[in-house]
């Protein structure tokens, strides 16, 4: 694959492509409604996606359908105590364009990228226990990279605010990453 290439991945069996980049904050009122629709992410204020969108756009994607508008994106930063590691903050896929490969493909572009660019060599995410798409995808990953997977609780239910039920935060922590 050429450098014109990179930003390409197939999604689908009907051989069709899609452009995944750098987010712009104008992308960020889509990537807002494409947490929000997908009813499993802790939804963040609209305006917190576009701060995102501008701060933290060399670690995040998002990936385009046709017209160019965002179907799918994975946000993310380095954590600044340990700059090696890529936290994944959240990872999405609109409704119309899942079961494609589309996230796996966005979570494999987007560590190849930050690998190269800033130095990173694992990857942490939190998930919580009734997340099975996500257990499986950051699974998946770690089998396809033939990297080591260690999960521990990071925050317990009971650090949430009172009446949030919240289900504890598991660490999963990914690497290292080789190239």
């Amino acid at each position: 694959m050429n450098a014109a290439q990179d930003n390409l991945v197939r999604t689908d069996s009907r051989r069709e492509f899609t452009v995944m980049e750098t987010p712009t904050v104008e992308d960020g009122a889509a990537i807002w409604r494409i947490a929000r629709d997908s009813e499993v992410l802790d939804l963040n204020s609209s305006y917190s996606y576009l701060l995102w969108c501008r701060d933290f756009a060399a670690t995040s994607l998002v990936a385009r359908g046709p017209g160019g508008e965002p179907i799918a994106f994975v946000t993310g930063y380095a954590r600044p105590e340990r700059p090696e590691a890529l936290v994944v903050w959240q990872i999405a896929v609109d409704r119309e364009h899942r079961g494609r490969g589309l996230a796996g493909a966005l979570l494999d572009a987007l560590t190849a990228r930050v690998s190269a660019d800033l130095g990173i060599r694992e990857i942490e995410t939190t998930v919580t226990p009734g997340n099975t798409a996500s257990d499986r995808l950051f699974t998946a990953y770690a089998a396809r990279h033939g990297a080591r997977l260690e999960r521990t609780v990071l925050f317990d239910g009971g650090l949430f605010p009172a009446g949030a039920d919240h289900e504890p935060e598991v660490l999963y922590r990914i690497g290292p990453l080789t190239g």
